[in-house]
């Protein structure tokens, strides 16, 4: 080594280093970026889009992460040199400025920037060479405060969590049961597949009950969010992520709140929620108003299922599989199990439109996918379609309770493909001519059929009223 670059070594104060390797994918900035659009409900994908960078990197930066963000969202102090700075203070000493005269264009201080020429300089050549993105990561590297996690330091207190998460279900006898055999795959479990049994404590009903177990130690606490970083955080040398399997959930990274409150029918709008039905349809005074649903069997078949809220007429929907089902599914192809969109919208519109207009006022019906082409059935049918909450069968009793009659014929569990129309008629005229209490023992054929009379009569008489004939 020439002593010309020793002595540009011993004034650095530091040997010669390893190169950092490959500069990482995104600057501070662009990872702030990507975090705040994660924290707004946005995919991993768009977030990346929204910073900058490509979706791959997104989805990579989310994954190591384990959907936590790892930086802070903040900008960063004026006291600290940012990237841009040293891109500029790279170009003027590539130019052979001096260091006064890039403190002056830089407005930092003289020593400012012969600290900085001096620290974060690249020696891997055996001299001092200024690159903005070697600073960089020098300045990065040195600002980490490692700080041990609580859960790895501590070999009691990790014992006993990983006890209370994955810990053996004992028979009242003390022996084990293993349960099935599920191999870890690095994500969620698959809907209707063999989930790891475990004592599968919750974080939080880990945290509480050590106050409890050791009144006396205060080593022995934590708080349920350190928990959950030691289980998503990668790196922190705590647990294991596959014990994410012992979680209710199973989820392998975290759910930012604002993706998990986005997750609603993007066709439900506040406009149509069940809050904005008129009140008439709640006190069951006036007729007209209908509750819907869908009653599922095996191989994924249905029927559906109207009710009218104030003589509890039920009408059934014939729903059969569409030609294809039961083969090969076809990407984005359509429903054809044949309680698709397009096919309840047609088979309610044309089962309500045989009744008469005083009697298709609204339907109320969940937030199931089957009724995304509300819009057309409102214009075919002139129905005021009407939402329920999520999770909140109840705002819809009548249904809920026909649909409960309705099992008497259409077991669980049994394929409902098999029954034809006139099946369904059958059915839906048994349930009509069964007396309710409700009615005052009418059942609801007669209910329906004194609705009919009315709203005729109410018709002619308005057809012979002395106004009927005047010109408007």
């Amino acid at each position: 080594m020439r002593e010309q670059e020793r002595r540009r070594l011993d004034a650095a104060g530091r040997e010669r280093m390893r190169s950092p390797g490959r500069p990482p994918a995104g600057r501070r900035e662009e990872r702030q970026r990507f975090w705040a659009a994660i924290a707004g409900g946005l995919p991993s994908e768009d977030a990346a889009v929204v910073a900058g960078v490509s979706p791959a990197v997104g989805t990579r930066w989310f994954r190591q992460a384990g959907g936590m963000p790892p930086i802070t969202r903040g900008a960063l102090s004026g006291r600290y040199l940012s990237l841009a700075e040293r891109e500029e203070i790279a170009i003027l000493r590539a130019r052979g400025c001096g260091v006064r005269e890039i403190a002056r264009r830089a407005g930092r201080s003289a020593s400012t920037i012969s600290r900085e020429l001096r620290r974060n300089a690249a020696t891997r050549g055996g001299c001092l060479e200024y690159r903005a993105t070697t600073a960089q990561w020098h300045a990065d590297r040195r600002a980490r405060r490692p700080k041990a996690a609580k859960l790895a330091v501590n070999e009691p207190l990790r014992r006993y969590v990983e006890e209370r998460l994955s810990g053996a279900v004992r028979r009242p006898g003390g022996a084990c049961v293993e349960g099935p055999s599920v191999r870890w795959i690095g994500r969620r479990h698959g809907r209707r597949a063999d989930r790891r049994w475990a004592t599968a404590w919750s974080p939080e009903q880990i945290a509480n009950r050590l106050r409890a177990d050791f009144p006396d130690d205060d080593s022995m606490r934590i708080s349920h969010e350190a928990i959950y970083q030691a289980l998503y955080v990668q790196g922190r040398g705590a647990l294991r992520r596959e014990l994410t399997a012992c979680l209710r959930t199973g989820r392998a990274l975290r759910v930012p709140r604002a993706r998990a409150r986005g997750r609603g029918k993007s066709f439900v709008s506040p406009e149509i929620m069940i809050s904005q039905r008129p009140a008439e349809a709640a006190d069951r005074a006036v007729p007209g108003h209908w509750e819907g649903d869908l009653i599922i069997g095996l191989n994924s078949s249905a029927i559906g299922t109207l009710v009218e809220r104030t003589t509890r007429f039920t009408m059934l929907l014939h729903l059969p599989p569409m030609e294809g089902h039961g083969g090969p599914r076809k990407k984005n192809g359509p429903a054809l199990a044949g309680h698709g969109a397009e096919a309840v919208r047609d088979a309610i519109a044309a089962s309500i439109t045989t009744l008469p207009g005083q009697l298709r006022r609204s339907l109320t019906w969940d937030q199931g996918a089957e009724m995304a082409g509300h819009a057309q059935l409102r214009i075919d049918t002139g129905l005021e379609i009407y939402f329920c909450d999520p999770h909140s069968p109840w705002q819809r009793g009548s249904n809920e309770n026909t649909n409960g009659l309705l099992r008497q014929y259409f077991p669980k569990g049994t394929g409902l493909a098999r029954h034809s129309a006139g099946d369904l008629a059958a059915v839906a005229a048994a349930l009509n001519g069964r007396p309710r209490k409700t009615l005052g023992w009418k059942t609801p054929a007669e209910a329906l059929d004194e609705l009919l009379r009315s709203c005729q009569q109410g018709g002619a008489a308005r057809a012979g009223s002395p106004e009927a004939g005047r010109p408007a």
